[in-house]
């Protein structure tokens, strides 16, 4: 009889055992927890607050995807420059200065803040409705693989020097460790996550990155036991952080939640954002279905559904749960694309999962000391998981080109790439991530995508005629 072996791995409406489901939805917190948190920290919002809000936009997200999309909801980073632009004009000097002396925003900041984030999810959600009339043919003609490919790719390059930056943190960051001793952390790290993902097999080798993140923290706490203060990674949260709460007895703390206030400014000023995490969102639902079909085909099984196919219900979900998160005091966000690698990664991606993994956030969010076990991970440690995320999340994007079959011979698709690879790319190291434009700071990845979406289009004029002729 002949053996066959089948690829261990979970389809979207596979539940694993109670044990699994629970490491692999602890998985998917450490890898969503350090950018939702840094964006909480950079802009001033509550971390407590964001954090929940990240696990409750996801549980409603999957409900109004009717169960099917495995995609987690996280704080964008497009957003930091449009918040700072608003939060600077519409603040007092004296809710500026507690702002800079404490790292967060007065509440009246959050609120205003708030009504402009959930606006913005109103642009995704009549994107979603465009597709739903029109179909997928309109985001094929806006949107070919050659864009969205593209835009996934330097999602995951623009980050290339995030990863490196908190791989070796300066040394003003870790107390006075030598950045020497720092990469050989995140190196630990790195090299053990690719180990365990290339080598273990099974259960364990659907985990590297929660093992990866267990071999660094070894690393660092041996480290700190051999040298002593003077070599200790692990981070403390700053106070001022987790401190404010509605309510507290001993370890419990309610996250401070606020109410949004009606302002036109914070509607112009966050609202046109929400434009540039659209491309960003289509590229992510064509990276799932190519790896859960890779899935469903090797343990023998056909997708009873498409997922590029609900494009619609992805990007609905998208707004609503930007309209969610800002509605509780938490920042304008998008599906992440670390949470996507890690699925592709470990090719676990389980509905049931990313269920529990949101039920984690929002529990982690009312309970300070697991914030700051979380949050105390080492930044090396970090660093060393996102070399490897961030890379396979520009490596999903030449996956779309070459499962969409984009002829790289072309003239069109050639000036289409290359326009998005340079703006995104250039205008991270160039110019911090904003790119000025006649006064404004538009957002690096912005510019791109809407940049490669305009020549694609104008370079499209004509097609139909040529190929008749032809």
């Amino acid at each position: 009889m002949k053996n066959t072996k089948v690829l261990a791995g979970y389809l979207p409406d596979e539940r694993p055992s109670p044990i699994k489901l629970l490491l692999y939805a602890l998985q998917q917190v450490i890898v969503m927890f350090p950018a939702t948190v840094a964006v909480a920290l950079i802009t001033g919002f509550q971390v407590s607050t964001t954090i929940f809000a990240s696990g409750l936009a996801t549980l409603c997200f999957i409900l109004v995807t009717g169960k099917k999309i495995p995609l987690y909801y996280g704080s964008s980073f497009a957003y930091l420059t449009a918040i700072f632009s608003l939060v600077t004009a519409q603040g007092s000097a004296e809710q500026i200065a507690s702002w800079q002396a404490t790292g967060i925003l007065p509440a009246e900041l959050i609120s205003i803040a708030q009504f402009g984030i959930i606006m913005s999810g109103l642009v995704s959600i009549a994107a979603g409705i465009l597709v739903r009339i029109s179909g997928r043919a309109i985001v094929e003609k806006i949107l070919p693989p050659a864009v969205t490919g593209s835009v996934a790719m330097i999602i995951g390059l623009s980050l290339a020097g995030t990863a490196l930056a908190d791989a070796a943190p300066k040394a003003d960051t870790v107390g006075v460790l030598g950045s020497g001793w720092v990469w050989i952390i995140s190196l630990v790290t790195l090299f053990a996550t690719i180990l365990f993902s290339k080598y273990l097999k099974g259960f364990l080798g659907q985990l590297p990155l929660l093992l990866g993140a267990l071999a660094g923290c070894a690393a660092a706490g041996i480290l700190y036991a051999v040298g002593g203060d003077d070599y200790n990674m692990f981070r403390s949260i700053p106070e001022a952080a987790i401190t404010s709460s509605l309510w507290s007895w001993g370890p419990i703390a309610v996250p401070a939640f606020t109410l949004p206030k009606f302002s036109l400014a914070a509607v112009a000023a966050i609202m046109p954002i929400a434009i540039a995490t659209i491309p960003e969102s289509t590229a992510h639902i064509y990276q799932l279905d190519i790896y859960v079909n890779d899935v469903a085909e090797k343990k023998g099984r056909k997708m009873p559904y498409s997922l590029a196919d609900m494009l619609d219900r992805n990007l609905i979900g998208d707004g609503i749960a930007d309209m969610i998160s800002g509605l509780v005091g938490g920042p304008a966000g998008t599906n992440y694309g670390e949470n996507i690698s890690t699925m592709a990664i470990t090719r676990v991606f389980s509905i049931p999962v990313l269920v529990a993994a949101a039920i984690i956030a929002m529990v982690i969010s009312f309970f300070t000391p697991l914030i700051k076990v979380i949050y105390g991970i080492p930044l090396a440690v970090i660093g060393g998981l996102e070399v490897y995320l961030f890379g396979a999340i520009a490596a999903q994007g030449i996956a779309i080109m070459i499962d969409k079959k984009v002829d790289m011979f072309s003239a069109k698709n050639i000036a289409v790439i290359a326009t998005i690879m340079v703006i995104g790319i250039g205008g991270q190291y160039a110019f911090g991530g904003n790119i000025p434009f006649f006064g404004l700071n538009v957002p690096c990845i912005a510019a791109a995508a809407i940049f490669g979406i305009i020549l694609n289009l104008i370079l499209s004029i004509g097609e139909k005629k040529e190929a008749a002729k032809e």
